[in-house]
């Protein structure tokens, strides 16, 4: 055979194999990831024009579904309840294709999902939506209104969680927007209000509860006396100095109590008062313990995998091993501020695993799936525990620190009348001249606890400056626990 003609033969094979492979690649390899990406035109028409089944709150509000319509696309989904549910529920747009549960649950919303494919095998000749699937949610409407009804114009986040399975009752960030605009089939308008929506410096959009890390003072006192308490470096009757300022090691600097107080004494005395010098000294005890077992509450870990998309963001801790060389950072760390930014989602969770007996279970906001419009249940979304963040029997400890921060402490605000509540305030400073943060962590009754909640006010709300958790967050956890709880 001539040469040329060989060259030109052996590059055919190569163009020929490497087709053969990009296509297998692109097929078989990252048909999902091409499949879910919003700006697949072909897949966003195609969904649009699918029927797609309601989502439906735990006590049967609607708050996602659709309407026919006419014209190339057909199915118009319609948020009954508007931004009160828009960072969970999310939205279906033909410009920007579909976030929250309908993303997240979409198999099961147009009845894709393989479960409810077998169990339609033998009603094919039924119609289309008798097809799709109904979500019911962990989230309860009444609960939901009372968090934006709580929180008024302060900007911030509730969490409510069923501390034995995780499912969450409650989760509302202020501000929100307006999911169906988004939702609307005229594109113009879509692109412009979006736009808007960006360029607003409160970025209505970004879901705060679960999308946003915060330094969450000493509301983390929380971790690190579980940590402390688990690993033997302290015990509820250990003893610190009174003091008003706690000199840091590595540098001229002091760590202060807030106000200036002078505090000290047993363990549970520090955390019932929220002292910043025995915490900053607990963090020196622990050194490279704080950063590792913190790890254990899923601070410095991947996120909890939450059923959002998109899902929730990870907290941030001092990094392991650094404790030599940044031994005033874990001072700082052990009371909420320095290098510790969580989410309230993440707070929750913690407080929620005090009261599970030390067990975080994985929060998510479905809890089941039924077929077409009607009862029948396709399938449940079953609690899972993510972490062990700490023994029993330091959790038994910890429950009774944070119900004596409510009866006697720096949570008082949060008593409910026949109801024992278990607690922890925390005054987070921000960037230096902005008001502080003001946070509360609870669960409730303390002791059967059924419920946990965190509650975030930025920069203080109305108070500002003069904000603290008590004073600020703690009567809205207790709103919330009380509401929850009467229902």
């Amino acid at each position: 055979m001539n040469p040329a003609i060989r060259r030109v033969a052996l590059g055919i094979v190569v163009l020929f194999v490497a087709l053969t492979g990009q296509l297998t690649y692109l097929q078989v390899v990252r048909a999902k990831s091409l499949a879910d990406n919003p700006q697949n035109v072909r897949v966003v028409l195609r969904d649009l024009n699918r029927p797609r089944g309601p989502i439906v709150t735990a006590d049967g509000v609607v708050v996602a579904e659709s309407h026919l319509t006419s014209g190339d696309v057909t199915q118009q989904r319609v948020y009954p309840q508007g931004p009160l549910f828009a960072q969970i529920v999310g939205y279906q747009s033909i410009v920007y294709g579909s976030t929250g549960v309908e993303q997240s649950y979409d198999a099961d919303l147009t009845g894709r999902d393989l479960r409810q494919q077998l169990r339609n095998l033998g009603g094919l000749l039924g119609s289309a939506a008798d097809r799709t699937g109904t979500v019911v949610l962990t989230v309860d409407s009444k609960e939901q209104a009372l968090a934006r009804e709580a929180l008024g114009e302060h900007h911030g986040s509730v969490v409510v969680l069923d501390v034995h399975t995780g499912g969450i009752v409650a989760m509302y960030s202020n501000p929100t927007y307006d999911p169906n605009v988004l939702a609307s089939h005229d594109t113009k308008t879509v692109e412009a209000v979006q736009k808007l929506l960006l360029a607003s410096p409160e970025n209505p959009e970004l879901p705060r509860a679960y999308r946003e890390i915060y330094p969450p003072g000493s509301t983390y006192k929380t971790v690190t006396a579980a940590v402390a308490l688990d690993t033997g470096t302290a015990t509820p009757s250990s003893t610190y100095p009174v003091l008003r300022e706690l000199p840091l090691p590595q540098t001229t600097s002091t760590l202060q109590n807030f106000g200036g107080e002078a505090c000290g004494g047993t363990l549970v005395e520090g955390y019932v008062h929220s002292c910043n010098t025995t915490f900053g000294q607990v963090g020196l005890d622990l050194g490279n313990l704080l950063a590792t077992d913190a790890r254990q509450f899923g601070v410095g870990t991947d996120p909890p995998p939450l059923d959002l998309t998109p899902g929730a963001v990870g907290s941030k801790g001092p990094a392991p091993g650094t404790f030599r060389e940044n031994k005033p950072g874990f001072a700082q760390a052990a009371i909420g501020q320095g290098q510790v930014a969580v989410t309230p989602l993440e707070m929750a969770m913690v407080a929620a695993a005090v009261a599970n007996d030390g067990v975080m279970m994985v929060p998510h906001v479905g809890d089941r799936v039924l077929a077409g419009a009607g009862d029948s249940v396709v399938r449940r979304v079953q609690p899972r525990v993510w972490m062990r963040a700490m023994s029993p029997a330091t959790a038994l400890e910890m429950r009774s620190m944070m119900r004596q921060v409510v009866e006697r402490g720096t949570g008082t605000a949060a008593q409910i009348p026949g109801i024992p509540v278990a607690g922890k305030t925390g005054t987070a400073q921000t960037t230096p001249g902005a008001a502080p943060h003001a946070w509360f962590i609870a669960f409730a009754p303390a002791d059967h606890p059924r419920y946990a909640v965190a509650v975030l006010v930025e920069h203080g709300g109305s108070m500002g400056n003069e904000a603290t958790g008590g004073a600020v967050a703690a009567p809205i956890a207790a709103r919330m626990l009380q509401g929850v709880l009467a229902g």
